[in-house]
This record gives C-alpha cells, structure tokens and sequence, in this order.
C-alpha cells in the first residue's frame, strides 16, 4: 500500500473511532431532548464526514512516514514473499525488486474472514474496508457477525439513519466477554435496531436487482428466520491471519494450517533471525498487542534481552455503551476450575453516570479466593 499504519490506522480502529465520535455527537444530541434541550434533527453531509475521516487518517499516516525518514528508514511499496531465507522478492510498480537481510521482522496481518458461497463480486457485500468508506447510508442494513468489528460498524450507521439488524451464530453477541457486560449494550440495540438474531447463520445470499436477499439458518441447522432484503450487507465474521501468503516456506518459517506463525517470547520463529508480530501470532488480534510485540522484536533482534510478558492485554469495544475489559473472565476462571468472587458497583449510584443520563454500566472486579489477587475487570 502507498502509506505506512497496517489494517488499523488506515481501514480499522482509527478511521472507526473518527466515525464512531460522529455518531456518539448524534446520540447525545438525540438524548439531551430527554433532557429539555432539543435540536434540529442532525443534517449529515457524506462527503464531508468522508473528508474528515480521511484527514485524521492522513494526519497519522503522514506522521508515521516523516518518523521512518528521520530515522532513515528505507520503504518498498509492493508486494512481498520470500525467495529464500535471507531474500525477499518484491513485486513494485516499477518491476521486480530484491531485497536482503540479516534479520527480518514479519508484519504481515490479517484480513476479513470469508463466509463460502456469498456473492463477493456484488458491491452492496462489503467488508468492515468497504463500510468505513461511507459510500451511502443505506435504508436497511444487515451485519453478519455479532463481534467488535461489527457491533461498532452498527453503532455508525444506526446514529447515521440505517435500520441495522445483526445476526450472530453464538448464544451471545461479542462472545469473547462476560455475558454480564454486553448486557447493557444488548439492551440499548434491542430497542434501537430492527432485529437481532442470535444462535443464527447466513446461509446464502440472493443478488436480486432491489436488494440483497438473506436466506437464514438456526445454528442447529433447523429452519431460521424468513428471508429479508436488505440494502447492503456488511461481513464482519473476524479476520484471518496472512501467514500462507507470504511463501514463509522458502525461508524455512513454520506456519500452521490456519496462517499462524509461532513465535517464542522474543517473537522469533523457528528460523532463529526472522521474527513475527501483530495478527500474523496469533489473538488477541489488538494495535496496542502489536506495537509491544514490534519493541520487543526490534530489540531481541539488536542483541538486548527483551522479551514479550505481558500478564494482561485490555480489549474494548467502541460500541455504545463501551465495553472494556481486562484480565480473566469470570468464563474463563470457570473453565480452568479456579474459585473466583467478584465485586460489582453499579453505576445507578455513580453521580457522573446520572448526571450523564448513562446509568446503565457498572464496574466489575474478579478476585483470585486463594490469594485475593484481582485476576479481571
């Protein structure tokens, strides 16, 4: 790509939050009416919410190529793989290019996960690259997927005008946190989307002239809900890593069947001078994981004796409400049989969250009973 920043800064968490902040602005002007102070229903100008997106993005991403030159830094635009365990060939735009190294760090990523069968060549399908680019506000709209990528992605477009209905496979939406704290959120969207349909797939999808019709499936296979037609659907079922795109074997680097690389502490593969970082070693597939990842790489590689121990790595949801959370789940603690008590505090007793009209969250703590450590919240 012609700008530094990956996945995140260029098509995920950064142009997301600038999207995000817009549709935070719509719903609070909505909730103060509540409140005795009402505006004008919001005027939303496309091009110009685009424009801004993009300069935030172009802001960070110009920053990111003035630090590589002042620190001498060389960029290859192009597509890479390796020819061999010290060589990489790369494909740019003005022909073939080889380049040589002692030490090589792999940043390779991830991408949009894939349902088979799904007519990808039809626009009105998008990926969560597609739906940050803000084409239209689509009438309605279906989200695949009841994750992170693609509850934030609702958020956006429900504040924007969309009617958004989210269908999920499993039990629970963002089935990687406690139940307890994607209730609030659940509650919020149950009132404010058209449909949310848990334990539920996609089983195929129509390219029809009017729309996009969804044929659905209950996760036992028995019959789902009846079809729908919906503007533009948006994938959001994860991402999968790069690892096999990158012919790693001619370089002698393991990959595993699903595109992981394993790396040791010092993020090294099994060829001791080249290393892997980000979403290419596995989850959590989080920027801030990466970035600590890429310190540690950078200095085992210049001979100092790093290595990645993070205890815990937080993970948030940009949803409205957020969620953050850190540590063990409560989930968790069960499944590796550990006693756990936890400590709740409600925000219906908070003074700000009142006053912010936003009671609905709380602030829970999970304890360790054996060593009374805090292990989560």
């Amino acid at each position: 790509y012609a700008t530094l920043g990956g996945v995140c800064l260029n098509v995920g968490c950064i142009p997301s939050k600038a999207l995000l902040h817009a549709a935070r602005v719509i719903a609070d002007a909505e909730e103060m009416g509540h409140f005795g102070v009402a505006f004008g229903k919001p005027a939303t100008d496309l091009d110009k919410l685009r424009a801004w997106k993009e300069s935030v993005v172009a802001k960070l991403t110009k920053g990111l190529a003035g630090l590589a030159k002042a620190r001498k830094v060389t960029v290859v635009e192009g597509s890479a793989k390796f020819a061999s365990p010290q060589t990489l060939e790369v494909h740019t735009k003005d022909g073939r290019k080889v380049v040589s190294f002692d030490n090589c760090i792999i940043a390779a990523g991830s991408q949009s996960s894939r349902i088979p069968g799904l007519p990808y060549d039809d626009p009105r399908l998008m990926d969560s690259t597609g739906a940050l680019e803000l084409k239209d506000v689509p009438k309605r709209m279906l989200i695949i997927g009841g994750g992170i990528i693609g509850l934030e992605m609702a958020t956006v477009y429900d504040a924007l005008g969309s009617k958004v209905s989210v269908v999920e496979f499993m039990d629970r939406l963002i089935p990687g946190a406690d139940p307890d704290i994607v209730k609030p959120l659940a509650r919020r969207i149950e009132k404010r989307y058209e449909k949310i349909m848990l334990k539920t797939k996609v089983a195929r999808i129509e390219a029809l002239p009017q729309g996009l019709r969804a044929h659905f499936e209950a996760a036992d296979g028995a019959a789902g809900p009846a079809p729908e037609t919906y503007d533009r659907v948006l994938l959001a079922v994860g991402r999968r890593p790069n690892g096999a795109n990158i012919d790693a074997d001619k370089a002698g680097v393991a990959v595993n069947e699903r595109g992981w690389i394993p790396v040791d502490r010092q993020m090294r593969t099994n060829v001791p001078h080249i290393f892997a970082i980000g979403d290419i070693v596995g989850e959590p597939m989080l920027a801030h994981k990466a970035v600590h990842e890429g310190h540690v790489a950078a200095e085992a590689a210049a001979g100092h004796k790093a290595f990645f121990d993070a205890s815990v790595i937080p993970s948030v949801a940009y949803t409205d409400p957020e969620i953050a959370w850190v540590g063990i789940t409560e989930d968790e603690a069960r499944k590796q049989g550990r006693a756990v008590g936890k400590a709740k505090f409600p925000w219906t007793a908070s003074g700000r969250a009142i006053a912010n009209g936003r009671d609905e969250g709380f602030t829970k703590i999970i304890v360790d009973e054996e060593t009374h450590r805090v292990i989560g919240g």
